[in-house]
């Protein structure tokens, strides 16, 4: 992937900057003064840096010769400068420096694709034979897929004891869904694969409940120098995505501070609900779980896949008290067909749903309102989206190896109750599935006919 490095002091402008470019193919590593961003570019040798004028600190005008000076190590590096400065010397004097651009605010993203879109990228060094599938396919694999709590023990081997974590290869692209404690064997394993190389994932919270969010302090790649990982995720509904992720590792708790990690990392808020995970489209959703949680529909050569690990479906065709005469309250039976119609339209048609099946109908009874669905739920709202493989997810702690087998069979029965030929399985620690990209109609072989 292209990389360029953006230095820019103004957090909102350099947001600004960052979603641009990434949408436009380029894996952006960000900081926000002129020291930090020359490490950056003498780590990863961007192709293009992007470099504000004035900050404090080291200004442009250093950055620009510092890396002017080492051009026997960096290359021919693209400086597009950045500047409220319209005074002539000032632009004069950046190109002295060693600019090759000089934009003034505010500047128009059509500048900077035009500028970037001639850069003439040096050659990407060979992909190691890491398993990564080709460009055709999308690997998916769990890493994590217990809720609540992680649940470690002979009971729970078969399934896993890992809370939520999943990853998605597409191509090149590493997306990681949800930071739960199987976020460390992850970690292990691409250190094993990358054999000291850079790392570079995109890490998907879909909110910051513990069991989603505690496996990131362990996550090895993050305390390599040398590695980009960018997490995005919404705001809370107390405080900021990164406010939250840093208290988990403040130092009445934690050894190790957010600040400390040697990894480039960069914690995003979502402002919209469409965008991309280095090459990958990503939809989201608002779901239905205390606080700000989202599912996410990642689309990949082999078909869609949705992740909703918390949500709670409402259920389907079961009986309700009838309301009061005269009553003032709004039909919920109404509106809870509308949020399961949501769902159902979010995850229609795709080829893999992890979804949120924690109860049984019995157990559901007694937690209604927590934000989790039953299973009979999960299995009616999967039939009636139309997708082809559902993953039963974010199993209960106290729900044992036998427990989930039993679960399965029970759901599996109701899908053919149902007349629904729907594929189901419950999720498990070192599951993975390929999705092979299906070849359009005109490119299938014909029928042979028959006499």
């Amino acid at each position: 992937m292209k990389t360029i490095v953006v230095i820019e002091d103004e957090p909102i402008i350099r947001e600004m900057l960052a979603r641009h470019l990434e949408a436009l193919g380029w894996r952006v590593l960000e900081a926000d003064n002129g020291d930090d961003g020359l490490a950056l570019v003498s780590t990863h040798r961007p192709a293009a840096v992007l470099c504000d004028l004035l900050m404090p600190g080291t200004t442009g005008f250093n950055v620009c010769r510092a890396i002017r000076a080492r051009r026997d190590k960096l290359g021919d590096v693209t400086i597009i400068v950045t500047t409220g400065s319209s005074f002539p010397s000032d632009r004069r004097s950046a190109i002295e420096a060693g600019a090759n651009h000089v934009l003034i605010k505010p500047v128009s993203p059509k500048q900077i694709a035009a500028i970037l879109s001639a850069i003439p990228l040096p050659a990407e060094p060979a992909a190691a034979n890491n398993g990564t599938p080709p460009a055709d396919s999308a690997l998916v694999r769990f890493w994590g897929v217990r809720g609540s709590i992680a649940t470690p023990g002979p009971d729970t081997v078969r399934y896993g004891g890992n809370t939520t974590c999943v990853e998605v290869r597409v191509g090149q692209d590493i997306v990681v869904l949800d930071a739960g404690t199987g976020i460390r064997p992850l970690g292990l394993q691409l250190r094993r694969e990358f054999s000291g190389g850079p790392i570079g994932v995109h890490i998907l919270l879909t909110h910051t409940h513990w069991d989603h969010i505690q496996g990131l302090p362990f996550f090895g790649p993050a305390h390599d120098r040398g590695n980009t990982i960018h997490i995005l995720g919404y705001e809370g509904a107390k405080q900021s995505l990164l406010k939250t992720l840093s208290a988990q590792m403040d130092s009445a708790v934690f050894p190790v501070g957010m600040d400390q990690l040697a990894a480039a990392i960069t914690v995003r808020e979502l402002h919209d609900l469409e965008f991309r995970a280095g090459h990958v489209p990503v939809q989201a959703l608002f779901t239905n779980h205390p606080g700000v949680t989202l599912g996410y529909r990642l689309g990949t050569p082999g078909g869609g896949v949705v992740f909703m690990p918390d949500t709670e479906i409402m259920p389907f065709n079961r009986p309700r008290p009838p309301r009061p005469e005269n009553s003032t309250e709004g039909n919920a039976e109404d509106f809870n067909t509308y949020k399961n119609q949501l769902i159902a339209e979010f995850a229609k048609g795709a080829e893999l749903f992890i979804c949120d099946a924690q109860y049984t109908a019995e157990e559901y009874e007694h937690r209604i309102g927590w934000g989790h669905s039953c299973i009979d739920d999960t299995v009616r709202l999967a039939i009636h989206a139309d997708v082809k493989h559902l993953i039963l997810f974010h199993h209960d702690p106290t729900h044992d190896d036998a427990t989930i087998d039993r679960l399965v069979a029970a759901a599996r029965a109701l899908a053919t109750a149902e007349g629904s030929d729907i594929r189901i399985d419950a999720a498990a620690e070192g599951m993975e599935l390929t999705l092979q990209r299906k070849p359009h109609p005109a490119q299938q072989p014909a029928a042979t006919p028959t006499a």
